[in-house]
């Protein structure tokens, strides 16, 4: 089972004792019983019904039961590295981290260091809150095994495969970068002043309003080795001259803003034509995708899951489709 659920179907596969990854707006997963379960505050979901619905007092629900061997954990923010290392040799980690707070900062900073970081995988969303009440209300994600909510703490699901089994995690991106002015960071920040812009420097929030990209719809694209991951605005102030992300830049990578996508539902159709979707046990999508692909009731390949505040795989994403597949 991987869908949205009526939160008394999910209470009683809690009191089943079945393991679930549950994503939700806070009040309902404030109600659940203690069990084996790990939880993120996010009111979006994609749904095979077409595109990505509100919630609306339900829960998407994953049940791990099926897949193999389930143990859950919890970090704090310098505990983060036990991520990968207590991970599996064999099978994933689903990780919830809550948007805004040292972990999700420290994560997006450190994740690739880890030791066995690109080895096991780790699959994963950032818990957030309806877009209302972003500055409001702060994101959660809940350790169901004392249905605590943490808003600065990951929770983790390690998923142990049976023999014969591989879990392998891949990235649909429909963002290129464009032909234009490679831009480079002198630090790991979320928050960015200044930039060199083709090796001169220069003020980053004033090259982003002379370009008019400060909508936030077209997110930085870093070319790391030939693999393509975005960096997408949060915020331009128009009085500070600073930038804030939704993940950090790194020194040493070229950025270039995304060329125009016009079709968001379209392109995603596109992108997942070629791809079987029947092993894929989880799926996540950025919400600035539905906000700025108008993805609301649109079908988009039927993949389900959360519809969050970033995406990880293997480390921290935006503006992308992850999944995990089990073969």
């Amino acid at each position: 089972m991987n869908k949205l659920i009526p939160l008394q179907q999910a209470a009683e596969l809690i009191r089943r004792n079945v393991p679930l990854c549950l994503a939700g707006p806070e009040p309902a997963l404030a109600q659940l019983p203690p069990g084996r379960w790990i939880g993120g505050t996010i009111p979006y979901a994609m749904v095979d019904r077409g595109g990505v619905v509100m919630t609306d007092g339900e829960v998407f629900a994953t049940d791990l039961s099926p897949i193999g061997e389930v143990a859950l954990a919890s970090y704090g923010p310098n505990e983060l590295a036990g991520i990968t290392r207590n991970a599996p040799a064999n099978g994933f980690a689903i990780t919830v981290i809550p948007a805004g707070g040292q972990c999700h900062r420290r994560f997006a900073a450190e994740a690739a260091g880890y030791d066995g970081a690109f080895v096991k995988p780790t699959f994963g969303w950032i818990a957030g809150v309806r877009l209302s009440d972003l500055g409001n209300v702060a994101p959660k994600v809940f350790d169901g095994r004392t249905t605590e909510a943490h808003a600065d703490r990951t929770v983790v699901a390690y998923v142990r495969l049976p023999p014969g089994k591989l879990a392998s995690v891949e990235i649909v991106n429909l963002f290129q970068p464009d032909a234009g002015d490679v831009l480079r960071f002198d630090d790991t920040s979320f928050e960015v002043t200044a930039c060199k812009v083709n090796g001169e420097p220069a003020n980053f929030a004033d090259y982003v309003r002379r370009r008019e990209l400060e909508h936030g719809q077209l997110p930085l694209v870093g070319d790391y080795a030939g693999a393509y991951v975005n960096v997408s605005l949060q915020r331009v102030d128009p009085a500070g001259g600073k930038v804030a992300l939704y993940a950090p830049v790194f020194p040493g990578i070229d950025y270039r803003f995304a060329r125009r996508v016009d079709d968001y539902a379209a392109a995603f159709r596109a992108a997942l034509a070629g791809r079987t979707t029947e092993d894929a046990v989880m799926a996540c999508n950025c919400v600035l995708n539905f906000v700025f692909g108008e993805l609301e009731g649109k079908p988009i390949g039927g993949i389900q899951g959360p519809a969050a505040f970033g995406e990880i795989a293997y480390q921290l994403l935006n503006q992308t489709l992850v999944m995990v597949r089990v073969r």
